[in-house]
């Protein structure tokens, strides 16, 4: 069963550390200004750095619950300024954004179960 909860943990942080670079870059900073994001040339990037390190802290299982508050801390303002599917008129971009934005629901309640169960077995803050 521990390696349930290390391939969960990879699996879950995975999204996270392929997402994080992304947040570098004028295209993302670009789309989150234009929907609304205030001073989302230092916003975005900011938001990079927090996703990286809540999804190596949870991967690596060091300081997972740290890591799990800084994933909360992410997916909150994302999910509801990017995804806000309630503000757009177009049927078929509501429902990719509904759909995100369920997703980044499922990830905010794994964030808030890591909160507060931690890591698991085969992690460092374990050994």
């Amino acid at each position: 069963m521990k390696y349930l909860v290390l391939a969960g943990r990879i699996l879950y942080a995975a999204i996270f550390l392929i997402s994080a670079p992304g947040h570098f870059t004028g295209k993302m900073i670009s789309f989150a200004a234009g929907k609304g994001v205030p001073i989302a040339h230092l916003a975005v990037p900011l938001a990079g750095v927090i996703c990286f390190l809540g999804g190596l802290s949870v991967l690596l299982g060091y300081k997972a619950k740290l890591g799990a508050w800084l994933l909360v801390i992410f997916l909150v303002p994302v999910t509801l300024m990017i995804h806000n599917f309630w503000a757009i008129a177009d049927p078929v971009q509501a429902r990719i954004q509904y759909i995100n934005f369920m997703k980044n629901l499922s990830m905010l309640g794994a964030a808030l179960m890591i909160a507060s169960f931690g890591s698991g077995p085969l992690s460092i803050d374990r050994s």
